[in-house]
């Protein structure tokens, strides 16, 4: 265990055992001189608890001020810090960029283009832990965006793994969203995702909105009832030989709940229908 958290559950234990024995030996000193029946209880016993707890956050304040201050600077930190790696990482994709447009040798574009690959990469991990980070703090911004673009925009990521299943799109092109942008990009994607992934051969996906409703139904195994409330469980699989960690639907569970998007899962003959009611979320 952390030094710190150790040190830090240590004093808080010595403060409520202190707190707690004086409270006790009032709360006895008070009963054996006015006594304890049902018209002093109230009189007695209330401000006895509310003393105890003031007197517990009283003693508790010099603990939790370094933590506090402790945190506050570790975001700082750290958003500086990634700030400062977004600018050389951004200069390494611009020069590339243009020294792609001055050199003939196929070789080295080939380089060139690693090189732009790799910068790419690392500004994308930028960018998740940028988002990251404002996740933790609740400080991130809400966006309008249209729907069927954001549908678009995953479908296009996925066009090569897709293979022979048939992808079916019913969204009008008017609805509009206000909510986190980047969240909600990792919940369509991660729906997408395991659409395609839990699909049999020359199986379909269905994306529809209609009433408030988007909806996901794919064709394939479906998910088996004694498991679908333990779906949205992190590290959850229910078929393990299946690639991946089972964080798909814990993320998108989790930026629902926040959101106040209700999920539902419906199991069917010959595949599964994910719902999502957005209407918390339209603009």
């Amino acid at each position: 265990m952390n030094s710190k958290i150790k040190d830090f559950l240590i004093s808080q234990s010595i403060i409520f055992i202190f707190t707690l024995v004086l409270i006790l030996f009032l709360n006895y000193v008070f009963i054996s001189y006015f006594g304890l029946n049902q018209e002093n209880f109230i009189f007695v016993i209330v401000p006895l608890v509310i003393f105890g707890l003031i007197l517990y956050l009283f003693l508790s304040k010099p603990i939790f001020q370094p933590l506090f201050k402790s945190d506050e600077n570790l975001q700082k930190t750290v958003k500086e810090t990634l700030h400062e790696l977004n600018i050389p990482v951004s200069t390494i994709l611009l020069n590339t960029q243009m020294l792609q447009r001055k050199i003939e040798d196929e070789k080295a574009l080939q380089r060139l283009g690693r090189i732009q690959k790799a910068s790419k990469d690392l500004l994308k991990l930028y960018e998740e832990m940028e988002y990251s980070i404002k996740k933790e703090i609740d400080n991130i911004d809400k966006k309008e965006f249209y729907l069927d673009e954001i549908v678009q925009n995953s479908l296009e990521k996925f066009e090569d793994i897709k293979k022979d299943i048939e992808i079916q799109k019913a969204i009008k092109s008017d609805v509009l969203i206000n909510s986190d942008i980047n969240g909600f990009i990792k919940v369509i994607d991660n729906l997408l995702s395991n659409a395609i992934k839990y699909n049999k051969e020359k199986g379909f996906v269905k994306i529809e909105f209609k009433d408030s409703i988007l909806s996901f139904e794919n064709s394939g195994k479906t998910i088996d009832t004694k498991y679908l409330f333990d779906v949205f469980d992190r590290y959850f699989q229910e078929d393990s030989s299946t690639n991946g960690f089972g964080l798909g639907l814990n993320i998108v569970k989790e930026f629902c709940d926040k959101h106040k998007i209700t999920i539902n899962i419906i199991p069917l003959k010959d595949g599964t229908k994910i719902e999502l009611n957005l209407k918390k979320v339209l603009k």
